[in-house]
Formats: C-alpha cells, structure tokens, sequence
C-alpha cells in the first residue's frame, strides 16, 4: 500500500531530505511506501555526476548537493516534485527497470493531457517536441538505499523558466527546457496531481 502525501506550501530542501531519510527507515522497518508531491522554492540541486563548470551562477540560488543520480537541476514554485519512496525488495530489486517505470508513468500522464512525451537515449528525463526543438519538461533523479527508493521526479508545470539559466541543466547546454504552460497547456497542480494518481493506478 504506497501512501500519497500532499504538501501544502514550499517544502525546504533540507526538510526534505530529513522527511525522506526517516520515510526510508519506516519502510525498511516494514512500514508503508510513500508517493510525497510537494514543491520547493527555487534553488539547484547537484546529482552524483554535476559538474562544477555547469554551476553558471552560483548566488542566485541556494545550492544543494544531494546524492541522487544526474547533473545540475533546477527546483521551485510551479514545479510539481515527486519524491517516490518503494522498495524494491517487495516489487523488482532492477534500478533500470524502476528508472524506465517512472519514465513511463511520466509519458503516460503527459499523454493525459495531449502531450506526447518521449525518452532519448543518453539522455534521462522526459522530452517534448517544441518550434525551437526537443526541451525537457521533466527531470528524472534517483536514489536508492537497500533497494528503497527516494528522490524521483520534478515536472515542469508553471515554473519560472528563466530560473533555469543559473544552471547547465542535466549538463545539455544544447537543449532547452519547457513547461505545460509554454506548450499551451495551463493545467493546474491539482489537476496533474490527480492524473499522477490515475495513471499510477493503472502501471
């Protein structure tokens, strides 16, 4: 049974991490997994494989290093986070297989909403198709302890784009980033919320 949790506000990145690190030793114990949606205020986070030359504007935003896989990202309001906490022990014990999971559940939901998503190889997260060329409209950074999974997912709803220009997203300086809202598409969180749920459902 995986609890769905909902956060009201902006979640402080050091909160987050506590909330999962003790989420992770409950379920290690034996307790429920957990699906957290909540958004931060805005500041980069550095994965396993961030480098420093991809850091373009380090007072802009406070800077975390967190040990997730992936490169530098962005996260603040009008981005929907997902912090996914399984284990694996009790479904399949395969990073790959967990990753490509999420990766579908991602492109399934976008599909909700006439948004046709994709993956490219050598390069994680999900794609769309825009005028100017293939942007990312979210990111894909995980972790895993014993085979419990934390960390997760960051969908671009209605972010303040510009924001990522502190960064080299994902180390793809050739590649831009979009937004439900730049694709036309202004849904709300409730509403992405809802069909993270359904389609959940139904992997």
């Amino acid at each position: 049974m995986v609890e769905w949790i909902t956060a009201p506000g902006l979640v402080s990145y050091p909160e987050a991490i506590s909330f999962m690190e003790n989420r992770i030793q409950h379920i290690h114990q034996g307790g429920s997994e957990c699906i957290w949606l909540l958004e931060h205020p805005p500041l980069y986070t550095a994965g396993t494989s961030a480098k420093a030359l991809d850091l373009v504007d380090s007072d802009r935003f406070p800077v975390f290093e967190t040990g997730r896989g992936g490169q530098f990202t962005y996260h603040g309001p009008g981005q929907r986070v997902v912090y996914v906490m399984l284990d694996l022990n009790r479904r399949v014990p395969d990073l790959r297989q967990y990753v490509a999971m999420l990766e579908n559940w991602v492109i399934k939901t976008l599909a909700e909403f006439g948004i046709q998503g994709f993956q490219r190889q050598g390069r994680v997260g999900i794609w769309v198709n825009t005028p100017t060329g293939e942007e990312k409209i979210a990111a894909i950074g995980v972790r895993v302890s014993k085979w419990i999974t934390y960390h997760g997912l960051a969908i671009n709803v209605n972010p303040d784009l510009e924001h990522f220009s502190g960064i080299v997203p994902c180390g793809l300086p050739h590649f831009g980033v979009t937004s439900f809202h730049k694709l036309g598409k202004p849904i709300t969180m409730i509403e992405l919320d809802q069909a993270l749920i359904q389609v959940w459902e139904k992997l």
